[in-house]
C-alpha cells in the first residue's frame, strides 16, 4: 500500500508557511535530514533524528526542488531525454528521503508534533507537487520530447519513462486555463488536509474507542494473556480493575472468534462498527462527504466522468465497467454462501436453544464452532505452533531462501525509531549485499492499523542505491515473558507482507521513479498475494509450524484438517470484502452534486443495489473508517486486492504446474516480474511470468465460489 513514486509528490509550496504551532525548526547547521545519511544502505539515523527537525528539512529540500526544477524548465539549450526527464527524475531526491522518513512515521510510530506538522504540510506538499506539474515551461519541453519519442532512440525503460512523465503531467493538470489550475491547486490543497483529517480521526477513535468490561467473568473464552493485556490496556487509560477491549481498524474484532458472552460479543461489534459516525471530535461522517464531492469536482474538472474514472484509467482495470464487472460476477456466489454458512450457525444457536438469530457479533464465535464440527478443526489449535521468531526466521525468510537464495543476517548495530524495531542485512546468493529489511510486527497506539510495506531508500542504478524496506504489522504484544503466539491470518499476513518485501528489495532498474512497488495500484498486491502461497507449501510449514515449547512439528492430521478447512468461511470473507468495495466504488462513482450528507443512508442503499446488503456480514470497513478509500492511496482502488488475486490465483497454479518451490521458478519470477518494478507495462509482465492471459476461474475456485459449502448435518 504505497503511494506512486513520482518524486513530484513530496513537495511543497513555499509561499505557504508551516502553521504556527509547528515545532520550532532546528539550526540549520545540526539537522541530520539536510545530509545523506552515512549509515549503511543509507538508513536513516534514527538516534539523531528529532521532531522539530522536520518543518526546516521539508523548506529547505522543498527550495532545493523547485531550483532544480526551474533549471530545468529554462535551460536555454533544446530540450533532450538527458537535461529535461532524467534531470527531472534526479531532482528532490532528499526531500523524497524525508518524505518517505516522515509518512512511514506518521504511520508507524506517530506523536502529536508529528500529527501537528502532517497537518500544516499536507496541503503544502500538494500545492507544491502543482508547482511542478503545472509549469508551462517544463510541460512544454517533456510534450515536445513526447512528440518524438519514437525517433529519439531510447531503450524500452527510457521511452516508458518519458511517457508515464508525459502522463503525470497531463493528469495533473497541465492541460488546462489558467482558471482552472488556480481551482485544481484549491482543490489538492484541500483533498489533502481533509484525507489528513480522515486518517488522524480514525487514528485517534481506534484509540479511544477501547470496549471497557467491568469484570473478569465477561471475558470467559479468552487467554489469560488476553485478559492480561486488556487488563494493562485499561490501567493504561485510567480505568483500573476494568478490562479494555482494544479495536484494529476493521468491522470485525478477532476476539469476537473466543468471548463466549453473547452481550459483550454485540457491544464489540457495535463500538466497531459506530467508529467515526457517533458524534464527537473524531466523527468522519461530513469528512467523507466531503472529501467524495472534492475528488468528484476535481476528476470533473479535469475531463473525467468521477473520481473512479479519473482513478482507474492509471491502472490495469482501466475502465468502471470492468470493475463492476468483477465485483458482480463475486458477490451474487458470495452472497449466496454466506448465507449457507449462516444457517449453518442457526442450527447450532437452536440446538443449544439460543433463542436469537446468529448477528454480526456472532459469526466468528459460531464459524469457530461449525469449523470444529465440519472439521474436527479448531483454529487456536494452531497457534502454539506458530511463534513469532520461527515463523519470521523458519518460515518467512526461509521460503525465500529457498525461492530465491537470499540469506539474512540480524544487524545489531543500526538504530531503530522503536524498540521492537529489528533491522536485517539482506544477501544475494553470490553473497553480494542485496537490501536492508526493517521487521515491525506489534500493535501500539502510537502505531495506525493494519499491515503494509513502505521503503525508506528506493533502489536506483541511475542513482547507485539499494533498497531499505520495512514490513509492519499489528500483533498484539503479550506480557514480558510470554511468547508471541499468532493466529494463521497473522502468519498469512507475514508472508504478504514480504511479498511487497521482496517487491522492493528485488528492484532492478535505472530509474527511480520505477522502483519497487511502484507500478498500478491494482498489480502491486500481486506479487505479495503470491507469496502466500509459501506459507502453507509443505516443506515451508514443515520447517517453522513447530511447538513453541515442545519443538514439535505440527501433527500430519491437524495440518489436513487446516488444508481441508481452507475454504471454510470463504462465503462471508469475500461477501465482506466485496461489500468494501462495493462502498469504495459507489462514493467515487458520483459527480459533486450526488454526493449525499447521509453517509450511513448512503451505505445502506449502495449494499441493497448490490445485493449485499446481509446484515450479519457487513462490510469489512464502514466508510467512517474506511482508511484504504478515505486516506488517498486506494480510493477508488480497493478492488485491487480481488483483481490482483485474479492473477495471483492464476500464477500459483503457475508454480504449481512447474515444480513449486525451486530456485528456477523463483529466479524466474524474480528476473522477469519483480525485478522490473514500474519500468514495462504491468500485464505485460504478467504475460512474461505466466506465459498468457490472466483467468477469473482459479480464483472462483480457490475462495470455495464454485460450490456450496459444506451443509452442517444435525439431527436435533
Amino acid at each position: 500500500m504505497r503511494s506512486p513514486a513520482l518524486l513530484l509528490l513530496a513537495a511543497v509550496c513555499l509561499a505557504a508557511p508551516l502553521s504556527a504551532a509547528t515545532p520550532a525548526p532546528a539550526p540549520m547547521t545540526a539537522n541530520p535530514l539536510l545530509t545523506e545519511s552515512s549509515l549503511p544502505y543509507h538508513l536513516p539515523p534514527f538516534d539523531q533524528i528529532k521532531d522539530e527537525h522536520y518543518a526546516p528539512a521539508f523548506a529547505a529540500t522543498m527550495a532545493t526542488q523547485l531550483q532544480e526544477v526551474a533549471a530545468i524548465a529554462n535551460n536555454p539549450a533544446p530540450a533532450t531525454f538527458a537535461n529535461t526527464v532524467v534531470a527531472l527524475d534526479r531532482t528532490g531526491l532528499l526531500l523524497s528521503r524525508v518524505s518517505a522518513l516522515f509518512f512511514n512515521l506518521t504511520g508507524a510510530h506517530t506523536n502529536p508534533a508529528l500529527d501537528q506538522i502532517e497537518e500544516a504540510i499536507a496541503p503544502q506538499l500538494a500545492a507544491h507537487t502543482d508547482a511542478i506539474l503545472l509549469n508551462s515551461a517544463l510541460f512544454a519541453r517533456i510534450q515536445g520530447l513526447y512528440a518524438q519519442r519514437d525517433t529519439l532512440g531510447l531503450d524500452p525503460e527510457s521511452k516508458w519513462l518519458l511517457e508515464r512523465y508525459h502522463q503525470d503531467f497531463v493528469r495533473g493538470g497541465a492541460n488546462l486555463g489558467e482558471a482552472g489550475k488556480t481551482r485544481l491547486k484549491a482543490l489538492n490543497a484541500e483533498i489533502a488536509s481533509t484525507q489528513t483529517t480522515f486518517t488522524q480521526n480514525v487514528q485517534k477513535e481506534k484509540n479511544a474507542d477501547a470496549l471497557i468490561v467491568a469484570t473478569r467473568a465477561e471475558l470467559a473464552g479468552l487467554s489469560d494473556s488476553e485478559i492480561a493485556s486488556a487488563a494493562a490496556a485499561a490501567q493504561a487509560a485510567g480505568q483500573p480493575g476494568k478490562f479494555a477491549l482494544s479495536l484494529l481498524n476493521t468491522s470485525g474484532q478477532p476476539l469476537l472468534s473466543s468471548l463466549q458472552n453473547r452481550a459483550v460479543r454485540t457491544r464489540l461489534m457495535q463500538v466497531s462498527q459506530a467508529r467515526g459516525s457517533h458524534g464527537g471530535p473524531h466523527d468522519n461522517r461530513a469528512v467523507v462527504s466531503r472529501l467524495a464531492r472534492l475528488r468528484a469536482e476535481r476528476a470533473v474538472l479535469l475531463g473525467y466522468d468521477h473520481h473512479a474514472a479519473y482513478q482507474l484509467e492509471d491502472q490495469t482495470a482501466h475502465h468502471v465497467d470492468t470493475v463492476n464487472r468483477l465485483l458482480a460476477q463475486l458477490a451474487t456466489p458470495a452472497v449466496a454462501n454466506a448465507k449457507r454458512e449462516a444457517a449453518n450457525m442457526q442450527q447450532l444457536i437452536d440446538r443449544d436453544h439460543g433463542g436469537f438469530q446468529v448477528g454480526a457479533g456472532d459469526w466468528s464465535f459460531y464459524s469457530e464452532k461449525v469449523r470444529q464440527a465440519l472439521y474436527a478443526f479448531d483454529e487456536t489449535q494452531l497457534k502454539p505452533y506458530f511463534e513469532l521468531n520461527h515463523v519470521l526466521l523458519d518460515g518467512v525468510f526461509y521460503a525465500a531462501t529457498q525461492l530465491y537464495g537470499i540469506t539474512f543476517k540480524e544487524r545489531h548495530d543500526l538504530p531503530v525509531y522503536q524498540p521492537d524495531v529489528r533491522v536485517f542485512e539482506v544477501f544475494n546468493a553470490d553473497g553480494s549485499p542485496l537490501a536492508l529489511f526493517l521487521v515491525d510486527y506489534y500493535a501500539r497506539p502510537s502505531k495506525r492499523g493494519g499491515a503494509w510495506m513502505n521503503e525508506y531508500v528506493a533502489q536506483s542504478t541511475l542513482l547507485g542505491t539499494r533498497p531499505v524496506i520495512a514490513n509492519h504489522l499489528n500483533i498484539p504484544k503479550p506480557p514480558a515473558g510470554e511468547p508471541t503466539l499468532l493466529t494463521y491470518d497473522e502468519v498469512r499476513t507475514a508472508f504478504h507482507e514480504f511479498g511487497h518485501a521482496l517487491h522492493g528489495m528485488f528492484s532492478n532498474v535505472t530509474y527511480p521513479r520505477f522502483s519497487g512497488t511502484n507500478v498500478p495500484r491494482d498489480f502491486v498486491e500481486f506479487p505479495s498475494q503470491v507469496n502466500e502461497m509459501w506459507a502453507v507449501w509443505p516443506a515451508v510449514l514443515k520447517h517453522y509450524a513447530r511447538h513453541y515449547q515442545t519443538g514439535a512439528a505440527m501433527p500430519l492430521a491437524l495440518l489436513e484438517k487446516m488444508q481441508a478447512a481452507e475454504r471454510f468461511n470463504q462465503g462471508h470473507d469475500t461477501t465482506e470484502l466485496v461489500a468494501a468495495n462495493i462502498l469504495d466504488q459507489a462514493w467515487h462513482q458520483l459527480k459533486p452534486a450526488q454526493v449525499p450528507d447521509d453517509v450511513a443512508g448512503f451505505e445502506a442503499a449502495a449494499l441493497q443495489r448490490a445485493g449485499v446488503d446481509f446484515a450479519p456480514v457487513p462490510p469489512r470497513y464502514r466508510s467512517t473508517y474506511f482508511s484504504h478509500s478515505f486516506s488517498g492511496d486506494y480510493s477508488a482502488g480497493y478492488y485491487s486486492y480481488f483483481w490482483s488475486e485474479v492473477l495471483d490465483a492464476d500464477t500459483v497454479e503457475w508454480f504449481k504446474a512447474h515444480g513449486g518451490l525451486t530456485r528456477a521458478n523463483g529466479d524466474r519470477f524474480r528476473a522477469t516480474l519483480l525485478s522490473r518494478g514500474g519500468s514495462k507495462d504491468a500485464m505485460q509482465l504478467f504475460r512474461d511470468f505466466t506465459g498468457g492471459e490472466p483467468d477469473i476461474k482459479p480464483l472462483i475456485k480457490r475462495r470455495g465460489l464454485d460450490r456450496p459449502p459444506a451443509a452442517l448435518e444435525y439431527d436435533g
